[in-house]
């Protein structure tokens, strides 16, 4: 199967969309320019869609890979026939393809391989065949100077046996089945945690996990939450987690497949049919379906925080107005620092209104003062400790002006305030104003702020720290890619992090933007964009239409036209005979193009309805504008609830 019928098998896309999306990505397209400036080549697929192109088309190549490792190692172990390449190369899945490999895998030493050589083989042979009535007299006629009685002669053919067992395809998929179906989780408490110190830390601890101290329940409706919740208290060492079906079922799906007759062999092959189960396929299948329920609960979390971390990346910008900032605190006192509309850091005070100081009367006469000197336009608190206390003491300041005052997320502001990029930003400030500028800069625009911070540090879902690592960071990669492209980026503020996550740019090409920035000035137009070191033409393809120049010579420049789509836009306003600037912003003459005038054998209908949609309203922020939120003021305790 090539890789265009698998990703076809696998959803319900067109061949025309998966085999065009395949190719540009072959070509080191980027999903956000795929999704956004090849519309006509993918069939109008979004940036989901073409995410589950590029997953498929990971796996797929993965596996294909594997197959060519499994297929040089057997060739290498000379037992490669036709028979046997034909199985690997028709595979579909890695649990069929493993299967296939498994009695040819190098093993350590086994029971079985240790039989092998003391020439035991042979007679599991004869077991097997279920033909003879006096296996112990058979037994016999395998003595040597290390199998030195018929038992140890029968028991090592059992090795020989159970290993085989094992290896069979089918008795494997048809135990998988029922693991599947009937398989039990449970959870019991460890004999560490029943000797644990009422009062100690780790109790305390323990405490969080007591639901799973004595706890089973089917597997496959067991909640994603509920299994994570159960291998971190295993991790911990508070309980011991296991998965298991009926033996007798099992049993009796390997019994039906191994006995043949009611030959002297089949009380021998019970025994080995028990070993083998109990030793061998039961640790195996029964990890192998944690892990696959771990894989599928990891999914479904990972989905969550991705989606949480949207909501926050896209969260209402201010914009760009000057804003006096706070993170409070009560012993340690308030962190006040004012910020200009671009976000530049001007002034720091520190301010105790709050227990044990109570000096409110001379915190509200700094703030009054900082809001004139700084001509401040709105107000932001972080959330954390004596976030309502502060808020409380805000709104009780008269201001000239009415000031709006926004309770911001510090989710990760500590982390941001020790961290490179802030220390590369504010060299002169410590952790506590670098803190403080950061809650304010996230009111004026959230994700120009968040993106400076490692996504899994915003603390975007209870288990974050449990699921697969690497494809949480892939996944929140992409969510910031997305973000980021979808706004788009004003290339001549924008920080290193911002400009990183654009499409095509990455943190090298990033540093060079910023570093041609500092010594040229401000980019005046796209072409310029060209004269960035090592910005060759791909990446200026990628990235182009996701950069903007504000008030530049080009007023397409603060779209998200592609450059490559100017010479249309040229020829829309040559149809009405006026300047390309007259056509930008003016409804009423945008009315007036038939856009179908303009498709070509390149250019379709899709990309000239973004054109125009981005004609009528250029550099279109989609996020929400900022609104005041405000906690009841009657609501302080669970009691006023």
């Amino acid at each position: 199967m090539d890789i265009i019928k698998h990703i076809q098998s696998q959803t319900s896309l067109s061949e025309k969309s998966i085999t065009n999306t395949v190719k540009l990505l072959n070509e080191d397209c980027t999903i956000p320019f795929i999704s956004r400036y090849r519309k006509e080549m993918t069939g109008n697929l979004d940036e989901i869609e073409i995410g589950l192109i590029v997953k498929l088309k990971k796996e797929f190549e993965s596996f294909q890979k594997r197959k060519e490792t499994i297929l040089k190692a057997l060739e290498e172990q000379e037992v490669l026939t036709p028979e046997l390449k034909d199985k690997v190369n028709k595979s579909k899945t890695l649990q069929e393809l493993e299967d296939i490999y498994l009695p040819y895998k190098k093993k350590r030493k086994t029971k079985a391989e240790t039989a092998r050589k003391n020439g035991l083989e042979p007679f599991a042979k004869i077991i097997m065949a279920q033909r003879s009535d006096n296996i112990e007299f058979i037994a016999s006629q395998y003595l040597n100077n290390i199998i030195l009685n018929e038992d140890q002669a029968i028991e090592g053919a059992g090795f020989i046996i159970a290993e085989w067992i094992n290896e069979n395809i089918i008795i494997r998929n048809r135990l998988r089945r029922i693991y599947q179906q009937k398989a039990v989780i449970s959870a019991k408490i460890t004999s560490k945690t029943k000797k644990l110190e009422i009062g100690s830390k780790d109790y305390d601890k323990a405490q969080k996990f007591k639901d799973y101290f004595d706890w089973d329940e089917a597997l496959n409706r067991c909640p994603s939450h509920r299994l994570l919740a159960m291998l971190r208290a295993e991790n911990e060492g508070f309980v011991k987690v296991k998965v298991a079906i009926e033996k007798e079922d099992a049993l009796e799906i390997i019994d039906q497949r191994i006995i043949k007759n009611n030959s002297d062999s089949k009380q021998y092959l019970e025994k080995f049919i028990d070993d083998a189960y109990k030793r061998l396929l039961a640790p195996t299948l029964s990890n192998e379906i944690l892990q696959k329920s771990k894989e599928k609960a990891d999914n479904t979390a990972i989905e969550v925080f991705a989606k949480n971390l949207k909501q926050l990346l896209l969260g209402a910008p201010l914009g760009e107005k000057n804003v006096l900032a706070i993170d409070p605190g009560f012993r340690t006192g308030c962190k006040v620092v004012c910020l200009d509309k671009q976000g530049n850091f001007k002034k720091y005070d520190t301010i105790f209104p709050h227990p044990p100081h109570n000096d409110s009367a001379l915190a509200s006469k700094k703030i009054n003062e900082l809001v004139k000197k700084y001509n401040i336009e709105a107000i932001a608190i972080g959330d954390g400790t004596a976030s309502r206390e502060t808020e409380e003491l805000v709104k009780n300041i008269t201001f000239k002006n009415e000031i709006p005052i926004f309770v911001v997320s510090e989710a990760g502001a500590s982390i941001y305030s020790a961290s490179k990029i802030a220390r590369e930003e504010f060299p002169k400030q410590d952790v506590t104003v670098r803190g403080a500028i950061s809650i304010g800069r996230r009111l004026q625009d959230p994700l120009a702020e968040l993106v400076k911070i490692d996504a899994k540090s915003i603390g975007v879902g209870q288990y974050q720290h449990d699921v697969d690592q690497t494809k949480l960071k892939d996944e929140l990669d992409t969510v910031v890619s997305h973000c980021v492209n979808l706004v788009g980026v004003n290339i001549n503020t924008a920080s290193k992090s911002l400009l990183t996550s654009v499409s095509g740019i990455g943190a090298k090409l990033a540093e060079n933007i910023v570093a041609y920035r500092d010594e040229n000035g401000a980019f005046k137009n796209r072409t310029d964009i060209k004269k960035v070191a090592r910005l060759g033409a791909k990446a200026f393809e990628q990235g182009a239409g996701f950069l903007r120049i504000k008030n530049g010579k080009n007023p397409l420049d603060n779209s998200a036209v592609h450059p490559e789509s100017y010479s249309i836009v040229k020829k829309m306003a040559q149809s009405l005979k006026v300047k390309e600037n007259e056509l930008i912003g003016n409804s009423k003459l945008l009315s007036q193009l038939n856009i179908q005038n303009f498709i070509t054998d390149k250019i379709g209908l899709p990309t000239l309805q973004d054109i125009k949609k981005e004609l009528e309203k250029p550099g279109l922020d989609p996020r929400e504008k900022a609104k005041v939120f405000a906690y009841d003021p009657n609501i302080k305790t669970i009691e006023d609830v």
